[in-house]
Order: structure tokens, then C-alpha cells, then sequence
């Protein structure tokens, strides 16, 4: 069902307005909108032009918060004066912690650089800062690829002035340096260029060879990381001393931000040299009306309540209220869309139908009792609403499982309360033998698909929609239609008399004709005046149509239910298989292994596909009969700003 829902207005002095939320709006539900918007009508109202002066403390409490991580918080009342001072000293800790490691970041990371221009030289003997200063002969450090190297060996290097020592290879790259006279210098850089040669350049940072460079870059990087760890390590010591401290004095900061924002959902006015706040918001009617008993006792602050009316107040949110056991449901509900405030929850109807048609589709003892065990698990110690639902379902899959006689697929462990699916036939009259469970599916969709237009009726009168609620396809001219083909099938398939040909055709054509006049009898009925707006010929031809579209289209979501049937022989069928290929068809001692892993496969399979066929049963032949789903969820302020 749908909570109701009561317009909160709540007056009160400027000055009181902080110690209202926290008094009161703290511990209620409550939705709160913007009353500029919601109290157009009022004059000489505004609205609050202040900023927040919590917002950068509740930043800076965040990160405080962050900082020392999860865990109990002092009980002791806190100032916000007091909350921002302790939160402005940690921050201050932290930024100047932040400050010094943030330098040896920074040498850390030069350090890598330099050790990672260098490694691939490590085989070079040779000092490296006096090569780094060499005059009269240059040097060039770099890579060139492998096939290039293997070309340079061999049709340049004895030509060339030049000495290339290799320091390292892989598969595709060979680093090294290679010398030149200065003068030469500009003839060799051409020809090692022509072989793709890569330039490095090392910084004049080093000292001794390139190995003994590179050992102490490793000792100084792997002291830098200890004093960066250590200093963090020092400071987290030094700050879980006031952890339970700092996260009181962060929640008082973002409770106070919090409390600040709300002001600018605030309409503000002035009377009597005193300025006036207006807060406005829904709220359930049982917390609407306590809260109204607490303000009572307030003599600064009162409220009033109200329904939506007709003075263009905001479309009222939609709060389910379920028992328990249908809660999982409501998954569905909301993956489709939340009912409006007006419309029917059909949370029930979902958990009955849901539950039932499944059960139907896949019935069988052993499987379902699986389901039921697996999903009550999962639901149990995960909490997922989807587990819950397959428990559901896997309690009326076992129902079905001993209606239909199956047990794992073995039909002779137990005898069928109602019937084998596979085997069960019903004579009828003009169509012959006929699966028995086609039968009864169809006759159940028949039924089902009375009832969801009887929904639509309702909430067509709920939100005072006339038109609708009589002239629709799925109102009333609709129900008494397709109400009329129903009982005149069931007549004929039992063998019963046929109403005369003048009620058939006040049954029949009758409603129709209404349905095909909607517009022109919603128009009369509305004092607007009925009119043709494209003319009387149009007008049939146009109607014509639709109503061959209305009458196709209740054929069609009947026999849509065909599918319940379809499924519950098939998922019997597939079970036989499973027995053949076990080998226990004719009463043999059947294969464990293949019974099983059958077994499973038919679960896991077919179980997501039923899941899925009766969902879309849910949404496509139910739903789109009386269901609009285009409410807005109702979420209180408090959990908004969390």
C-alpha cells in the first residue's frame, strides 16, 4: 500500500530556525521542498541569500574524518565553535605533515627518474660525471633497434670514427653510448640517426661509475620511501590518540552544514520587525501528525497540514508500506517505476501472480524445495531481495511439483494430485482434444486480465478520470466487452446455451461503440461540447480501426498466457529427456552423474528463462493495462544530504 501523505508547513522565528531541525526535522521523515516554489500565492516573501559558512569546515571535516578512518565517536555534547577548532588544528597537523611529505615526493620521484634514465647503463666501467664533462670528444647515450645494431657492426662501424659501447640488450632494443671526436661529431650523429638511434639525456647528477651511481639513487629512494611511511605512520599514532574526538567534531560540522543548506529551501518573511521562516515538506500522515503534537507545545514555532489540493502544491511523493514478506517485491516495482500517488500498489498482486505462475511454469518437488533452500540462504545472510523472491518461487514450484507428480523429473516416485502436464487432454467442442493445462492457463489469463481492468477502474476514479475510467479499452465499456467474450467461451466450451442474438449484440457491439466514441463521449461528458474534428467520414474510418486493433489485441494478450502452459509441459519434456539420457525410461537404475548435473542444468536454464517470461507477463499484459508507474520516490532530507 501507499503511505499517506500529509503538506507540512512549519512558522517559526529566523532565529529558531537551526534549533527546529535539529530538535525536530532531525528525527521525522520528512521531504522537504522549496517554498518559494511551493507558496506562490504568498507575497513579500524571499529567499535566504546567505552562504554557508560550514561548507568549507565540512570539506575539511571529511577529510579529517577520512584521515583517521572508521570507529566509535565520543558521546559528549559538542559546540560547533568547538567541532570547527579541533578540526581546524588537525587540519593544520595534516597539511603541514602533507607540506614535508610532499617535498620528499617530489625527491623520490627525481631520484626515480634519474635511476630509470641510468639502469640501462649499469655495464659501463666508466665513471660517469667525468664522462658527462668531456671536452674534445662527445658522447651520446641512447638505444637503437636490434636489426639496426646488427647493421651497424657490420657495414658502418669499421668506416666510421667512432666508439659504440653496448651496456644492455633485449629483444627488440640495444642501449649504449657512443663516442666521437668533436670535430667528426656532426658526420656520426647523421649516420646513428640513419639507424634510428634513440637519444637519452642524463642529468650531470651523478657520481662514479653507473653501477655505483645506481646503487646509491637505490639507497637514497629506499630511504625516502621509509621516511615518507614512517612519517605517515607517525602522524595516523599521533592522531588515533583523538580519533573518537575528530569524528564527533566532523559530524557536528556536516550536521551544521546540513542544518545551514536547509535555508535555502526556506521561504523568509518579515512581520512585526522580526523576520519569519516558512519550511514546507511531506511527510506520512501518522509522523505529520506527532510532529504537529511536539510543535504544539513550542509557543515560537507552529504548523499546519494539509492534503494536496488545488493550490498548486507539488504532485505528493510515494512512500510504499508493505508487510515483510512482500518487500522483496517491491524490487520489481521500482524497476519499472514507483506507482503515483494516486494509483494502486500492486505490490501484492505482483508477490501472488509472480509467485503462483512461476510455480506453475516449473513444477517439480526436488527442484523447488532447491530454490526454496538456496534463495532462504542468500536472503538470510546476504540480504538480496531477488534470493527472497526465488524462495518464493521455489515454495510454489514445490506445491506444483507434487500437483503435477514430479520429483527431480521422476514421475513415479509420488502419484500427481492433479495431473501429469504432458499427458492430461480436455475434449472440447469445434477445437477437439486439447492439453489440459493450455486450457486452464488460457481460462486463468481470461481472468487475470478482468481483474487487472477492474485496477485500472480504480485508479481512473481515484484521479477523478471519468473518461477513462468508462469509455477505455480497459475500463469499464472494455471490461463489459471482453467480459462478455469470456462468458459466452465458457458457455460454449461446457456445452451451455448461447444468449439470444439480440443480447450478443448488445453485448458485443454496444461496448465497442462506446470505446470507438471515447474522445466525443469524453468531450460531453466534460461540459466541453462533443465534436468531430475531422469529420464524420474520418471519424468511422479512423474508428474502424482502432476498434480492429482493440479486438486483435485482446486475442492476443489471451493467448499470451498460452506461454504458462507452454513452459509447464516443456519444463516436464525436458525432464523426460534428462531420464533418457540417465537411462531410467524404462524403470532402469538411472546414472547419478547425469541425473544431477541434468537436473542442474534444467534449474539453472529454464528457471531463468520462466523468471524472465513471467516478469514479462508482469509488465507487458498486466502493467500496461492499469499501471502508470511515473510517481517520484519519497526520500527524507536526512537521507538526501547523506
Amino acid at each position: 500500500m501507499i503511505e499517506k501523505m500529509k503538506f507540512v508547513n512549519i512558522i517559526g522565528p529566523k532565529a529558531q530556525l537551526d534549533p527546529v531541525v535539529e530538535r525536530y526535522l532531525s528525527r521525522y521523515e520528512i521531504q522537504l521542498e522549496n517554498a518559494m516554489g511551493e507558496l506562490k500565492e504568498l507575497k513579500n516573501i524571499t529567499p535566504c541569500a546567505d552562504n554557508n559558512p560550514y561548507r568549507e569546515a565540512a570539506d575539511r571535516a571529511a577529510k579529517a574524518a577520512a584521515f583517521v578512518g572508521d570507529g566509535p565517536e565520543d558521546d559528549r555534547d559538542m559546540e560547533t565553535q568547538e567541532a570547527q577548532k579541533i578540526i581546524d588544528d588537525v587540519c593544520a597537523r595534516l597539511q603541514e605533515a602533507e607540506a614535508k611529505t610532499k617535498e620528499m615526493k617530489e625527491e623520490l620521484k627525481k631520484k626515480e627518474i634519474l635511476l630509470e634514465a641510468a639502469s640501462p647503463y649499469r655495464d659501463l666501467h666508466f665513471d660517469l660525471s667525468k664522462i658527462l664533462h668531456f671536452k674534445e670528444v662527445k658522447f651520446r647515450f641512447g638505444k637503437l633497434p636490434k636489426g639496426y645494431y646488427e647493421r651497424l657492426k657490420t657495414y658502418v662501424y669499421d668506416d666510421a670514427c667512432t666508439i659504440f659501447e653496448k651496456c644492455r640488450e633485449d629483444e627488440f632494443w640495444v642501449w649504449g653510448v657512443y663516442f666521437a671526436p668533436a670535430s667528426e661529431v656532426r658526420k656520426v650523429d647523421a649516420i646513428y640517426a640513419s639507424m634510428h638511434f634513440e637519444r637519452i639525456y642524463l642529468e650531470d647528477a651523478y657520481e662514479g661509475t653507473v653501477d655505483e651511481a645506481c646503487r646509491q639513487l637505490e639507497a637514497h629512494i629506499g630511504g625516502l620511501k621509509d621516511k615518507i611511511g614512517s612519517a605517515d605512520d607517525s602522524l595516523k599514532k599521533e592522531l588515533q590518540g583523538r580519533a573518537g574526538t575528530i569524528r564527533r567534531a566532523a559530524r557536528e560540522i556536516t550536521a551544521a552544514s546540513r542544518r545551514f543548506d536547509i535555508r535555502r529551501l526556506a521561504a523568509f518573511t518579515r512581520a512585526k520587525n522580526e523576520t519569519f521562516f516558512i519550511l514546507c515538506g511531506w511527510m506520512t500522515q501518522r509522523d505529520a501528525e506527532r510532529l504537529k503534537g511536539e510543535l504544539k507545545r513550542d509557543p515560537d514555532v507552529f504548523c499546519t497540514l494539509e492534503e494536496k489540493t488545488d493550490k498548486g502544491l507539488s504532485t505528493p511523493p510515494t512512500k510504499l508500506k508493505n508487510p515483510a514478506p512482500l518487500k522483496p517485491f517491491e524490487m520489481f516495482i521500482r524497476m519499472y517505476g514507483l506507482p503515483n500517488y494516486q494509483e494502486f500498489d500492486p505490490t501484492l498482486f505482483v508477490a501472488v501472480t509472480y509467485s503462483i505462475i512461476f510455480g506453475a511454469m516449473f513444477g517439480d518437488v526436488g527442484q523447488g524445495l532447491c530454490l526454496l533452500a538456496g534463495g532462504f540462504l542468500l536472503y538470510r545472510f546476504k540480504k538480496v531481495n531477488l534470493a527472497a523472491i526465488i524462495a518464493y518461487c521455489g515454495f510454489f514450484s514445490t506445491i506444483f511439483g507434487f500437483l503435477y507428480g514430479s520429483v527431480f523429473g521422476f514421475e513415479d516416485w509420488i502419484d500427481a494430485l492433479w495431473l501429469r502436464p504432458t499427458e492430461a487432454m480436455t475434449q472440447l467442442p469445434f477445437i477437439g482434444n486439447l492439453n489440459t493445462v493450455f486450457v486452464i492457463t488460457i481460462a486463468l489469463g481470461m481472468g487475470l486480465i478482468l481483474l487487472t481492468m477492474i485496477f485500472h477502474m480504480v485508479n481512473a476514479f481515484k484521479a477523478k478520470d471519468l473518461k477513462t475510467a468508462l469509455f477505455d479499452t480497459n475500463g469499464l465499456a472494455g471490461f463489459i466487452f471482453y467480459g462478455a467474450v469470456v462468458a459466452v467461451v465458457v458457455l460454449f466450451m461446457t456445452g451451455h446455451a448461447l444468449p439470444a442474438a439480440g443480447v450478443l449484440a448488445v453485448m458485443f457491439v454496444l461496448p465497442l461503440l462506446v470505446i470507438a466514441c471515447k474522445e466525443p463521449l469524453g468531450s460531453w461528458l466534460e461540459k466541453k461540447g462533443a465534436h468531430l474534428e475531422d469529420g464524420p467520414v474520418m471519424f468511422v474510418v479512423q474508428a474502424f480501426f482502432e476498434l480492429f486493433e482493440v479486438c486483435l489485441s485482446y486475442f492476443s494478450n489471451t493467448l499470451s498466457f498460452v506461454r504458462i502452459g507452454a513452459f509447464a509441459v516443456s519444463h516436464a519434456a525436458m525432464m523426460q529427456v534428462v531420464m533418457m539420457l540417465a537411462g531410467a525410461e524404462n524403470g532402469g537404475n538411472p546414472n547419478l552423474a547425469v541425473v544431477i548435473i541434468g537436473n542442474l542444468i534444467v534449474m539453472g536454464m529454464e528457471g531463468l528463462i520462466v523468471g524472465i517470461q513471467v516478469l514479462r507477463l508482469q509488465y507487458y499484459e498486466f502493467f500496461s493495462r492499469f499501471y502508470k508507474g511515473d510517481g517520484r520516490e519519497f526520500v527524507p532530507y536526512m537521507k538526501q544530504t547523506k
